[in-house]
């Protein structure tokens, strides 16, 4: 008999780049999803950025990634600017990377959202749903995901994509690297 699947109850968390206490409200995000998700099954944690380099807002996960390897060579992190993982790899990377079932992943990508939410970053339970906003049907990932809005949303996505400030994603990308890593220190010896 199948065993019945875990539905892990929506929590959000939104903090915006201009919020003085970003960087603390972060970390105490991140902090608290893996005290709420994590599980005695869990004993490996990897953060899987997703994006491309070719977009500027799109960029956003692979920055992260990059950034992420710079600070904390030891952590485990796939999807960087030197090796990106985007809707057109991320169902081979999966099959290659032969993710464990007693693995946490943490997915980071980009998104486009309402003209108020732009430069906001979201601390998710559950899976992410990558290329969603751009009509893509692909696989969902992890048991919780950061996403940062890089722009607004509705209409010709690509091309907003495309025209997205670097500035704008890079204070993001920055933010959340630090986000991450103080809010994983209890969770990856790596860290500690």
């Amino acid at each position: 008999m199948p065993q019945p699947t875990y539905m892990v109850p929506r929590v959000r968390s939104r903090i915006y780049l201009q919020d003085k206490n970003a960087a603390q409200d972060l970390s105490a995000a991140v902090a608290a999803a893996l005290r709420r998700l994590w599980r005695a099954r869990h004993d490996d944690l990897l953060i899987l950025c997703i994006g491309t380099d070719r977009s500027t807002g799109d960029c956003l996960g692979p920055l992260v990634g990059s950034l992420l390897m710079d600070q904390a060579p030891r952590l485990p992190v796939r999807g960087t600017l030197a090796e990106p993982i985007h809707a057109t790899n991320l169902p081979d990377m999966m099959r290659k990377l032969g993710f464990a079932p007693n693995q946490f992943i943490i997915a980071i990508d980009a998104c486009l959202g309402k003209l108020d939410n732009v430069g906001s970053i979201s601390v998710n339970d559950g899976p992410l749903l990558p290329g969603a906003g751009v009509s893509k049907q692909l696989p969902p990932v992890g048991q919780m995901h950061i996403t940062g809005t890089v722009n607004v949303g509705g209409f010709m996505e690509y091309l907003v994509l495309q025209n997205t400030r670097l500035s704008l994603v890079m204070e993001m990308a920055q933010l959340i690297t630090t986000g991450i890593l103080n809010g994983c220190r209890g969770f990856l010896p790596a860290l500690k």
